[in-house]
């Protein structure tokens, strides 16, 4: 039986990132920790949007591919220092209305025994490429 990825290492990072751009929540779950907490880069608070407890994140990480069908995280880089972590990325998706976004972006991560704790995420705010189908 082969060990679980842990996320604590920039090769566990870039397994994560390989999970979101397969749109495999059972994969992402499988580096969260039980009381993960994720937040969203935009939303109403002033941490965007806040997620907490399995549930709350696996559905708010669904409604992302919901939102984006094609979302895809690229140009990865990862970087780890003790029970923090960074990855920064180009994402990209297109909306159902057929807007294009392209922004830079980054996750903070915590980690609590060899899980994450934390995604908190954040996104330039780039306006969307392109005007919606009519």
């Amino acid at each position: 039986m082969s060990k679980p990825i842990s996320p604590t290492t920039p090769e566990g990072l870039q397994a994560f990132a390989d999970a979101w751009n397969r749109h495999d929540a059972d994969a992402l779950m499988s580096f969260m920790s039980d009381d993960c907490v994720f937040e969203a880069s935009a939303g109403p608070d002033v941490c965007g949007s806040r997620y907490a407890g399995r549930e709350a994140v696996r559905a708010a990480f669904a409604e992302v591919w919901a939102t984006f069908a094609d979302a895809h995280w690229g140009d990865a880089r990862h970087f780890v220092s003790g029970d923090q972590g960074v990855s920064e990325w180009t994402f990209t998706g297109t909306r159902a209305d057929g807007t294009r976004v392209e922004v830079h972006g980054c996750d903070l991560f915590t980690f609590k025994d060899g899980k994450i704790a934390l995604k908190n995420s954040y996104r330039k705010n780039r306006p969307p490429l392109g005007s919606p189908n009519r």
